[in-house]
């Protein structure tokens, strides 16, 4: 065939089981070139330029599950403002099996256990596995090996209206016959508050895993105005928890540990990490409405609240976050989400920012410098004098307006060494359209209204608007900016997102994402990375830590490869409500050089000849 100009019919995949319409390409073709070699480097194109996340139908994966939520007159967002906060995800190995299986809460249908059969295919084994709770009101999800077994258990924070059966927060325990026991009770584990989440961790440096267990006060806002002190009054019913674990049974060390047990304490996030790196775990809490958050250092077994002094600004509704080293430079940094919009329209209709006076009277009355808009803190390490310090960099990252985001997860989802933000986004009622609000604080017409209704709370609700918003993606870069990629990355599917969590849910060496969404079926995205890019290379990192800690929970983690480091630390519950894979995620581009593992209060190793694109299974040495 000649040179010159063809128009060429292209079919061009637009998921895995469908292939669109013709496209047409104009192309020039040289003298000699081949029609077939021409074809492969244009479907070799169209193949890059499909979306990276291929969102799976639920005909595909066998989870059909929705976090349905049908308010009524005496339960409904008004009487019980976490109603629509949703629920959590938890993606982890619960049989052993190999494969990453998924545990999904809900707050009025049963929670969901789905084992993973692979090739995206799952078996919802929840009534066999002994985890139905249609009508308990679960929250947060906690994947944690509480016995040192090797077996992940799932400790179930709950919530919604007090009183009934099982209303405490559940630990369910793995017997490694694909049952499981509830033994909270056992354990001392069964709070019963408006609970958020748990997260577990060994904060005292004798090897087994504590927890900080997240409520919520139960009391109304109404009553509670910003006042200086107000964090110094315990909630014993709704307030925060640190728990010892003392073989087995887990003690109540809140107040001697120096944490708050606030009556403002509205957490939505707690994160772990080892923030200064001297081997002990700190926490970040995010609180939402006026309390700021708390930024405890770890020493040696006992709690300082450095917030204040390490952290500049802070996010002032804040709700969940992440804790991971999002620019290689070995330390970990924080991301926390707000409520600033993005879209312009929402932004003005939305927000409705304090005043000048209101702003410096909080800060005088020690709730810090807080601002709506996600948080993105750069860990810039320890100072001259040891101190440690933040910057807050969210603006200049390009990440600090999302709308109603619940959390986020740090990942390197495209394998090009360079971390990503996964932010999930929406509520299923805009509770602060700026219209709604000015017409529901009209006292005539809200008593006209009442009077002119049999049911006027549901009658009210009908009138609050709702609108789905896309989640967010952002790519990470060398020059520590982020790139808003969730529509080319197929993620901006309209919804209302809670909590998610991410996994090599396929073993094929890339994240894959699972989100809950309220009132719609949750998201599984099947990431095709690898696919896209073969010059991309992976390194997963399996711990079999000593009993009482297999996952090797704290473990600090540093992959080498050309001189460059990615450093992760071994926490499970992440983001919003949630728990990801053990499995730690590496990608790159280089060749490896060396990985280290330092095992919390334990020994250094250091391995060499590290092959890519495999998972690498590290034994903790005695």
């Amino acid at each position: 065939m000649g040179a010159g100009w063809r128009e060429i019919p292209v079919l061009y995949r637009v998921r895995q089981d469908a292939w669109s319409p013709v496209r047409i390409f104009r192309v020039r073709l040289m003298a000699g070139m081949p029609m077939v070699l021409f074809l492969g480097l244009i479907l070799g194109a169209c193949t890059r330029n499909a979306p990276l996340f291929e969102l799976m139908r639920p005909e595909q994966t066998g989870i059909l599950f929705s976090n349905t939520l049908i308010p009524a007159e005496t339960l409904n967002t008004y009487v019980f403002r976490n109603f629509y906060n949703g629920g959590g995800v938890g993606i982890g190995d619960m049989n052993n099996d190999g494969l990453a299986d998924i545990f999904l809460t809900g707050n009025q249908v049963s929670n969901r256990l789905y084992l993973n059969l692979g090739d995206f295919r799952f078996e919802d084994v929840t009534e066999q596995a002994g985890l139905y709770s249609a009508g308990i009101w679960t929250t947060g999800v906690s994947m944690v090996d509480i016995n040192g077994d090797g077996w992940l258990d799932l400790y179930l924070s709950k919530s919604g209206p007090p009183g009934g059966g099982r209303r405490h927060n559940e630990l369910f325990v793995n017997q490694h016959d694909g049952t499981f026991v509830e033994m909270a009770h056992e354990y001392g584990l069964a709070f019963e508050a408006l609970g958020i989440h748990a997260s577990f961790f060994d904060y005292d440096g004798d090897g087994d895993l504590d927890s900080y267990v997240l409520s919520n006060p139960v009391r109304s806002l109404d009553d509670l105005q910003p006042a200086p002190n107000l964090r110094q009054t315990p909630d014993p019913d709704g307030g925060n928890r640190l728990l010892r674990n003392d073989d087995g049974q887990f003690v109540d060390v809140t107040a001697a540990s120096g944490i708050y047990s606030s009556q403002i304490g509205f957490g939505l996030g707690v994160s772990a990490a080892d923030l200064n790196r001297d081997g002990w775990t700190d926490l970040y809490v995010s609180n939402d409405f006026f309390e700021r958050d708390y930024l405890y250092l770890n020493r040696n077994g006992t709690f300082t609240d450095a917030g204040p002094e390490v952290v500049q600004t802070m996010s002032l509704s804040s709700m969940g976050g992440d804790i991971a080293d999002y620019n290689g430079d070995g330390w970990s940094d924080i991301f926390v989400s707000d409520m600033l919009p993005d879209l312009l329209w929402r932004y003005q209709s939305r927000i409705a920012f304090p005043s000048w006076s209101e702003y410096l009277r909080s800060v005088d009355d020690g709730y810090h410098h807080q601002s709506t808009r996600n948080t993105l803190q750069l860990n810039r390490g320890p100072l001259p004098g040891g101190h440690l310090r933040f910057s807050e960099v969210s603006r200049i990252a390009g990440i600090e307006s999302t709308d109603w985001s619940w959390g986020g997860l740090i990942a390197d989802f495209d394998l090009d060494g360079h971390r990503d933000i996964f932010v999930p986004n929406g509520i299923f009622k805009d509770l602060l359209d700026q219209d709604f609000i000015a017409q529901a604080s009209n006292t005539d017409s809200l008593r006209t209204f009442f009077l002119a209704h049999e049911q006027p709370i549901l009658k009210l609700l009908e009138t609050v608007p709702s609108h789905a918003l896309a989640n967010h993606m952002f790519a990470g870069s060398p020059d520590l900016r982020f790139a808003d990629v969730s529509q080319p990355w197929g993620l901006a599917t309209p919804g209302f997102s809670n909590g998610a969590a991410y996994g090599d849910l396929d073993n094929d060496g890339d994240l894959d994402l699972v989100v809950n969404n309220v009132n719609m079926p949750v998201f599984v995205y099947r990431n095709r990375v690898i696919e896209h890019f073969p010059e991309r290379h992976w390194l997963q990192v399996e711990l079999r830590g000593k009993t009482p800690n297999p996952f090797g929970v704290g473990s600090q983690v540093s992959v080498w490869a050309d001189g460059q480091q990615w450093y992760s630390e071994q926490y499970l519950q992440r983001g919003f409500q949630s728990s990801v894979d053990p499995i730690l995620h590496f990608g790159f581009t280089g060749a490896l050089d060396s990985v280290v593992v330092q095992w919390p209060h334990g020994r250094r190793q250091r391995l060499t000849d590290i092959e890519k694109n495999r998972r690498l299974t590290v034994l903790e040495v005695q």
